[in-house]
């Protein structure tokens, strides 16, 4: 009697087991739900076609992007027609008053970056995209831009690579 039941729970075990093995999407401790088959992602220099343009930005949003997907999946990178795939360039860099003063002069401002990004995953073409992300940081308007600019370029590209992460591989 003691066989049978250690054999009914192989089975049991075996039959979950290949049950788990069969499904198409892995998933990683990062939330990403990137296909089975994929193996290679690639992720080109964003060029800046912003009317202001910041001189450090494209390859500051470029190796963000790069590093986020090396860091967070098994994918390898490669230079072109990747299995998961970006297209990009910075549309917008500007900066605005975002709160003012009873006197009406800005107490805030608030740097924008706007980015196009065409995503394509040759396993599942239903989750393509082609569409932009902003994100902004504000900062004291009595500081001069050019003298805070890199890190809060830093902070904006954080947010944009996590929301352009996220739209790509995180189907939830």
């Amino acid at each position: 009697m003691k066989f049978k039941t250690i054999a009914a729970v192989a089975a049991l075990t075996f039959a979950t087991l290949s049950t788990l093995t069969g499904c198409t999407v892995k998933y990683s401790f990062s939330g990403a739900s990137i296909p089975v088959e994929a193996r290679t992602v690639s992720i080109p220099y964003f060029p800046n076609n912003a009317p202001m343009v910041a001189p450090t930005l494209s390859s500051t949003l470029t190796d963000a992007l790069q590093d986020k997907f090396a860091r967070q999946t098994n994918l390898q990178l490669v230079d072109a027609n990747g299995d998961l795939a970006f297209e990009g360039e910075i549309t917008n860099y500007t900066s605005t008053p975002a709160a003012i003063t009873s006197a009406e002069t800005a107490a805030m401002n608030r740097l924008t970056i706007t980015v196009k990004v065409k995503f394509t995953n040759v396993f599942e073409p239903q989750n393509n995209y082609n569409k932009s992300f902003s994100a902004f940081a504000e900062y004291d308007a009595s500081s001069l831009l050019l003298d805070i600019q890199d890190g809060l370029i830093t902070e904006i590209v954080d947010q944009l690579v996590l929301d352009i992460f996220n739209a790509a591989v995180a189907n939830w």
